[in-house]
């Protein structure tokens, strides 16, 4: 099973049924050093899904007082694949560690310096 960290679209239930065909169920945390900013999308497919063109991007800023709140799901590595093909160009999977100490995979900015 892989973890995933959501701060945005993927939260919600149509997009979970979208990419996954179920609803995912997770916990809060707390991802450090990172804040939330918005881009435009203009995926068809993604705007259709999230009901959304403006969508949320985490922009690593190395500051210990930034934090965003998600919710972490446990999924497997098929739905990990599903969730890159759903995320534009615009982010990259990476791996953090959020502040429970738990490590999983996020999408952020691509080209940020993390």
């Amino acid at each position: 099973m892989e973890f995933l960290f959501s701060y945005g679209t993927l939260q919600q239930r149509n997009v979970q049924m979208a990419n996954f065909g179920r609803e995912l169920s997770g916990f809060r945390d707390f991802l450090p050093k990172y804040v939330v900013e918005e881009i435009n999308i203009i995926d068809e497919v993604v705007i259709r899904k999230s009901g959304k063109s403006v969508h949320p991007i985490l922009r690593f800023t190395g500051n210990t007082e930034d934090r965003v709140l998600g919710t972490v799901f446990e999924i497997t590595r098929k739905e990990l694949s599903q969730a890159d093909n759903y995320e534009t160009d615009q982010y990259q999977r990476i791996s953090a560690v959020l502040e429970s100490g738990r490590t999983c995979w996020i999408y952020a900015a691509k080209n940020d310096n993390t």
